[in-house]
C-alpha cells in the first residue's frame, strides 16, 4: 500500500518536473537578453547564454536542473547571477513559519467549535457559530490584513505593522511581527474548517449507527466519540490538506500586505524580472509540497479508515 502511494508521488513529481521546465521554456525570449537587455550585443549574449548553461540542449539543461534540486542546489539567477539556494531556503522557512502556525491554530479553533456549532445546531449558539463562520469565509485574507492593520497598528499602535524579524535575532520581536499576518489568515481558513467540520459530524449524527449506541444506552456525546469522531475526521482530512496547500501557494497577497520574506514575494519578483530559474525553482518547490501534503493524506487516510486496509488485503486476495 504504501510503496504503491509512493510510487505515485515519485511518478507525480517527475512528470510535474517535466511540465514545469518545457512550459517555462515554451516562453518566447532568449533568458540571456533578458538579463542583460536589449542593447547587449550578440557577443555578450552569447557569453552569458554559456556562463547560465541556457545554451545547451534542453535535456542536459533538464538533468543538470533536477540534479541540482535533489542535491539542494538551486542553480544561479538570471537576474542578479548570484547563487539562489540560500535566499530560497531562507524564504520557504517564512512561508513554512506562517502557514504552518496559521493552519495549526486554524484546526485548534475549527474542531472545537465545529462540534459544539455541530451538537447544538438548532440552538442559538450553534447557529451563531455557523453564521460567523459563514462571514469569515466570505472575508478575504488580505483585507482581514489590511483591517488588522488599521486597528491594532495604526490606530492603538500595539503590533508592528510590517516586516520580518528571524526568530534567532530577537524572539520576542519575532513574534510581535507574526501575529497579525497569522491571526489574518487564521480567521479564514477557521471559518472555512469549521464549516467542514460542522458538516461533517451533522451527518455523523444522523446515521443508522450513532441510533443504533442511542438505543442501547449511549449518550449523543459518548456515541459521538466512541464512534462518529473517527468517520467525520475522513472529509476533514481532505478539507484539510486541500486548504494547507492553498494557503502556502496563496499566502503571497498576505506576504505583500505585511512585506515579508516569504516565497510567494520571491516568485512575484522573479516572475517580473523574468529570472527564469528562480521561478521554475519555486514552482517546483510548491509542487513537492502540494504533492508531499496529499500523500500524508492518503496515508492518514488508510490510518483513520479501517475499510481501506481491509478493501486492499481482499483485493490483493482475490487477485492471488
Amino acid at each position: 500500500m504504501i510503496l504503491r502511494l509512493l510510487a505515485r508521488f515519485l511518478g507525480s513529481l517527475a512528470v510535474a518536473s517535466v511540465v514545469i521546465f518545457l512550459l517555462l521554456r515554451a516562453i518566447p525570449g532568449d533568458p540571456a537578453r533578458v538579463a542583460l537587455g536589449v542593447t547587449a550585443t550578440d557577443e555578450a549574449v552569447a557569453e552569458l547564454s554559456a556562463q547560465l548553461g541556457t545554451d545547451r540542449p534542453l535535456a542536459v539543461q533538464y538533468v543538470e536542473w533536477v540534479g541540482g534540486l535533489l542535491t539542494g542546489d538551486f542553480g544561479t539567477s538570471l537576474a542578479s547571477r548570484q547563487d539562489i539556494t540560500p535566499l530560497v531556503w531562507d524564504r520557504l522557512q517564512v512561508s513554512l513559519i506562517l502557514c504552518g502556525t496559521a493552519m495549526v491554530l486554524s484546526l485548534l479553533v475549527a474542531v472545537p467549535l465545529g462540534v459544539w456549532a455541530a451538537r447544538r445546531a438548532y440552538r442559538a449558539d450553534g447557529v451563531v457559530i455557523s453564521a460567523f463562520s459563514q462571514v469569515g469565509m466570505a472575508v478575504p485574507s488580505f483585507l482581514a490584513g489590511v483591517l488588522l492593520v488599521a486597528v491594532f497598528s495604526v490606530r492603538w499602535g500595539w503590533l508592528p505593522a510590517n516586516g520580518w524579524v528571524p526568530p534567532g535575532v530577537d524572539f520576542g520581536e519575532f513574534l510581535r511581527r507574526l501575529i497579525l499576518p497569522v491571526v489574518a489568515l487564521t480567521l479564514v481558513q477557521a471559518s472555512i474548517m469549521t464549516r467542514y467540520v460542522r458538516g461533517a459530524v451533522v451527518e455523523v449524527l444522523d446515521t443508522n449507527y450513532i441510533r443504533t449506541a442511542r438505543s442501547i444506552g449511549q449518550s449523543r456525546d459518548e456515541a459521538l466519540w466512541r464512534h462518529g469522531l473517527r468517520n467525520a475526521a475522513l472529509p476533514v482530512l481532505t478539507v484539510t490538506g486541500v486548504q494547507l496547500t492553498s494557503l502556502i501557494v496563496g499566502a503571497v497577497v498576505i506576504e505583500q500586505v505585511f512585506v515579508l520574506p516569504g516565497l510567494g514575494s520571491m516568485l512575484l519578483d522573479a516572475v517580473s524580472n523574468r529570472d527564469l530559474t528562480a521561478v521554475q525553482t519555486i514552482v517546483m518547490l510548491l509542487v513537492v509540497f502540494t504533492l508531499a501534503v496529499n500523500f500524508v493524506v492518503d496515508l492518514l487516510y488508510r490510518l483513520v479508515d479501517p475499510r481501506l486496509r481491509r478493501r486492499r488485503r481482499d483485493d490483493e486476495a482475490v487477485v492471488a
